[in-house]
């Protein structure tokens, strides 16, 4: 077992850099076909559902395996995780670039999924671990982290495929993932205060427990809320901008995107707010502001509409700290494996969100999907205010 007394020394600035490029390069690939769906759909003759099944084979993978890595991590470890998930994503990410259809894409887009949970699970029982006593700081670096990766992937993808291909592109980011990789390996730290789990006999008990945990099960429904709303308004939102009266370029769409820059500023200043007034008000706040965004959608104006992106995507950045800084600081054992629920429902809730989306658009268009969308925020307002307030 291991007995290394807790680490208790300030993150160095190298350290903060390095947990923030895990998140950026763990998400670089997540969303990154967002941006192109509309070209995606007319070069390979596919159909919004089986756009949307592209974007949600991705989140579906990630949900099914992140339990499982988070028990297999805290038998074995957390760096070897963390750095063979990122090599392994380089590989479906080259592949995405060969593919003849859509159907094709989509299990690669399942293959990256089944990487991600190695780094990100595990990401977040390791900084619970090695840096319990600046938790929220580098849960926000993290999170942070992963708003660049979300906004680099769209962003990149869009570009790339205006200039080069989108063939091309994914070629440029399987390389991008690999230099990642190495980084990562050579300047993450080694664990100084992991303790290894007895047998996998006692990691079932634990997840047992988990699930009884109210705090662990309010804070995974209301992460799959939560990520229902950005999926399914992320993915439908190019192709509602890509028609009349907008008709915006691939370029034009990825540009969009820069919103989720704000989220890299206001992320970090939610450890503030979160400490000083709790987080389950820090929550609530966050998922109005969310739902007011969505509904600004509606308007006519495509500044207005972009206004209503910044609110929305702002708000779910907020919640998603918030709520996963709720979740750590409620669980003191086995946090990988509570980590590992709460993702397998937030991207659960992400493959549903693209799902349900891609029915109600192509059925509705983009007034239906605003209204499912503030459906699930209405769900995530009475879960905090019934399940989670006042159990800071």
């Amino acid at each position: 077992m291991n007995t290394i007394a807790p680490h208790k020394a300030a993150p160095t600035l190298a350290e903060k850099f390095t947990v923030a490029m895990i998140g950026f390069f763990a998400f670089l690939q997540v969303y990154s076909v967002q941006a192109i769906l509309p070209v995606l759909i007319h070069d390979l003759n596919a159909n919004e559902i089986e756009a949307g099944m592209a974007v949600g084979a991705t989140v579906l993978a990630i949900a099914v395996m992140s339990p499982f890595m988070g028990m297999l991590s805290d038998g074995l470890g957390r760096k070897p995780f963390i750095v063979g998930g990122l090599f392994l994503l380089a590989i479906p990410t080259g592949l995405i670039g060969i593919s003849s259809s859509m159907r094709e894409i989509t299990v690669w887009r399942f293959l990256q999924g089944i990487s991600v949970p190695g780094i990100t699970v595990v990401l977040i029982a390791y900084i619970s671990e090695e840096y319990s006593e600046h938790l929220a700081t580098m849960m926000a670096l993290y999170v942070s982290g992963t708003v660049l990766g979300g906004f680099s992937g769209r962003f990149f993808a869009g570009h790339l495929e205006h200039f080069i291909g989108w063939r091309y592109g994914y070629g440029v980011m399987a390389i991008c993932t690999l230099i990642g990789a190495l980084w990562v390996m050579k300047t993450l730290p080694k664990s100084r205060n992991f303790i290894i789990s007895e047998s996998f006999k006692n990691a079932f008990e634990t997840l047992l427990s988990h699930t009884k945990n109210p705090h662990v099960i309010s804070s995974s429904v209301l992460g799959a809320c939560v990520l229902f709303t950005l999926v399914g308004c992320f993915t439908f939102v190019n192709l509602h901008l890509a028609n009349a009266p907008y008709q915006l370029s691939t370029a034009a769409l990825a540009n969009i995107f820069s919103i989720y820059l704000i989220g890299m500023v206001i992320t970090p200043m939610s450890a503030k707010v979160t400490a000083r007034f709790g987080t389950t008000t820090t929550i609530i706040a966050a998922v109005v502001t969310s739902a007011i965004g969505i509904a600004l959608t509606l308007a006519t104006p495509l500044w207005v509409v972009i206004a209503g992106l910044t609110l929305m995507s702002s708000g779910v950045f907020v919640t998603q700290s918030a709520t996963i800084a709720y979740l750590t600081s409620h669980v003191s054992q086995g946090r990988s494996l509570a980590t590992g629920i709460y993702y397998m429902s937030y991207y659960g809730g992400g493959f549903i969100g693209a799902w349900i989306c891609a029915l109600v658009y192509a059925r509705g268009q983009w007034d239906w999907t605003v209204m499912a969308i503030l459906l699930l925020q209405a769900i995530a307002l009475m879960i905090v205010l019934i399940f989670m307030r006042g159990r800071d």
